[in-house]
């Protein structure tokens, strides 16, 4: 029996242990959905995490929507409480996985990797397929990519009096530096 739980205990021990955690509190996620010969719709947003296993893959990460910054407070207004509905859905997520990640290759040269995963806008749970691009550098791994989003997928509602003037697909790019956690 105390063989047993010894042997368990080994074994947590060496999964946390070998379980290498990069993480980042301070990202970058910007939003853009302009189009042209219209007013700029793009908002920043670092009120973000991100957690990367290096072992396994997985990639987590969480947006505060209220967070995002415009340049114009009417728009970021309205994006908030018109179309995010950012007290009824304070933030947004992603889940997935890097396929085929082996951090023991990561260089400072950037390598692309596929990103598959759940990602969830407005209550809306939705699978994405993108790429996402890597590189070491002083220890600490850079992680960027686009994600192309439809708002009526996450059934975020445009009037029609606008619909002309915000782009079909808008752009959420990552730019993330993660650290040893």
């Amino acid at each position: 029996m105390k063989k047993g739980i010894i042997v368990a205990i080994c074994f947590l021990v060496g999964n946390i242990v070998f379980s290498q955690k990069m993480m980042t509190r301070v990202g970058e996620v910007r939003f853009e959905a302009s189009m042209p010969a219209f007013e700029e719709i793009a908002g920043t947003n670092s009120t973000v995490s991100c957690i990367l296993d290096e072992t396994t893959g997985d990639f987590v990460a969480l947006v505060l929507v209220k967070a995002f910054k415009f340049k114009s407070p009417l728009m970021e207004e309205h994006f908030n409480e018109n179309y995010m509905e950012s007290s009824k859905f304070p933030k947004a997520t992603f889940k997935g996985k890097i396929a085929n990640f082996d951090a023991k290759k990561l260089a400072s040269k950037s390598s692309e990797f596929e990103l598959e995963g759940d990602l969830t806008i407005h209550g809306v749970t939705k699978k994405i397929k993108t790429k996402i691009v890597l590189a070491l550098n002083a220890g600490k791994i850079s992680a960027k990519s686009l994600i192309l989003v439809k708002p009526q997928d996450y059934n975020i509602e445009i009037p029609n009096l606008v619909k002309g003037k915000i782009a079909e697909n808008a752009k959420v790019i990552i730019n993330f530096v993660l650290a040893a956690n």
